[in-house]
């Protein structure tokens, strides 16, 4: 196993939902921040969703239709996009910090990265 597993993605068409899942394991067990981010082709990786122990955050495009959450017995975050539109179509990737503070979006404040997820949806 991973030390972050991302599952869940998929197709959809537009207007439906996926959920995405990041287990995380080994050295990541019991982190505190986790975030979910995206890359489609030619574009730069962003991010879409955090959370920490309290908070969370979104990036504007997807704020009312994605929520994240978080299992803190199993250390699983997870991500429900509703709404999905094709312009989220991108590879997802969740990260994970293990110590606080959190970052929010900032790349470069997260430990472990997944391996990615891919999410299609068509029009």
């Amino acid at each position: 196993q991973g030390t972050l597993v991302e599952s869940g993605g998929g197709s959809v068409q537009a207007g439906g939902s996926l959920r995405l899942s990041c287990a995380a394991n080994r050295d990541a067990y019991g982190s505190s921040c986790f975030g979910w981010f995206r890359q489609a082709p030619g574009k730069e990786r962003e991010g879409v969703a955090h959370i920490g122990r309290g908070n969370t955050g979104y990036v504007y495009s997807v704020k009312g239709r994605f929520s994240i959450t978080r299992d803190n017995t199993k250390s699983t975050v997870y991500l429900q996009m509703n709404s999905l539109k094709p312009d989220d179509s991108a590879m997802y990737y969740c990260a994970a910090r293990f110590y606080e503070p959190c970052g929010g979006f900032d790349q470069f404040s997260y430990d472990y990265w997944g391996q990615g997820t891919q999410v299609t949806v068509s029009s």
